[in-house]
């Protein structure tokens, strides 16, 4: 039964989409919403207690690079059993009218059995992912992508650690919106060539530890033009700079990175860079 997912047997998924549905559509930068304790504790615990290592799994998906550090599982190779009948429920009917109703989407949402991008994601200490808009068209079904859930499963979780979810306005001059990483928190939001989001400061938490979580992504067949940047009807990851990040301006140059940021720091004095940081991370 789809209750033994939720939080409380009682529980409605319909009824939280319409009394959430107003926010969901008028929050900034762009339409979102977070959700905490949504699902039963005792579930999830049986969840993370299958989450496997993906730095030390021979196929899982490895990035490192200025943008990006991070481990990503394929498809439903490392889901044990419990993972598996959850996940099967964030593709069922019951969880897909939810997003329906929550998001105001028209066009039919259909999931993503491949769980191309998506499924068990990992960082550990140092590791980031730099703020982005994510691909567009499924690979295998040339689908319109437009819902993501990200489901955390990080206990005990501390505000030292860093590693919130970022919400940046179009612009990217400000951060609108931070969700720390903590256990059972679900994060839905609409993605368009426009949701500029990220993990993009490096994670602070203790050696042994690591931000784990769950990946759904959800799509159409077709969509609003107005979600998508003329030009690029079809896409891979789009990363964008924080305006006045000096971090940014390293990562996203084509020359080498530490070549760079000594050129800019010989020419613009620490109390400016300081300036800049400090105002991309708390604007």
């Amino acid at each position: 039964m789809n209750t033994i997912y939720l939080n409380d047997k009682n529980q409605n998924l319909l009824d939280i989409a319409r009394k959430n549905a107003k926010k969901y559509k008028t929050a900034s930068p762009f339409p979102s919403i977070s959700f905490d304790n949504f699902f039963s504790p005792d579930y999830l615990d049986k969840v993370l207690e299958e989450f496997p290592d993906l730095s030390s799994t021979a196929n899982s998906t490895k990035f490192s690079n200025a943008k990006e550090i991070k481990f990503a599982g394929k498809g439903e190779q490392y889901f044990g059993n419990e993972t598996k009948n959850f996940m099967h429920f964030l593709n069922s009917e019951p969880f897909l009218e939810f997003l329906q109703v929550l998001t105001g989407i028209k066009e039919p949402l259909i999931n993503d059995p491949y769980f191309v991008g998506g499924g068990q994601h990992e960082i550990k200490k140092g590791g980031l992912l730099k703020v982005h808009a994510d691909f567009n068209k499924h690979d295998k079904l040339d689908l319109d992508r437009r819902i993501n859930v990200l489901v955390y499963l990080n206990k005990d979780w501390k505000e030292e650690y860093g590693g919130h979810f970022e919400l940046w306005s179009e612009d990217m001059k400000k951060c609108e919106k931070r969700i720390l990483p903590v256990f059972n928190t679900m994060a839905i939001f609409s993605t368009t060539d426009f949701s500029y989001h990220g993990h993009p400061d490096p994670l602070n938490c203790p050696e042994g530890r690591s931000r784990k979580s769950l990946a759904l992504y959800y799509y159409s067949n077709g969509r609003p033009q107005n979600e998508v940047k003329q030009g690029a009807e079809k896409h891979s990851t789009l990363f964008k700079a924080r305006a006045g990040n000096l971090d940014d301006v390293v990562a996203f140059s084509k020359k080498n990175n530490s070549s760079v940021k000594a050129i800019i720091k010989n020419f613009v004095p620490p109390i400016l860079i300081k300036a800049f940081n400090s105002f991309a991370s708390h604007a």
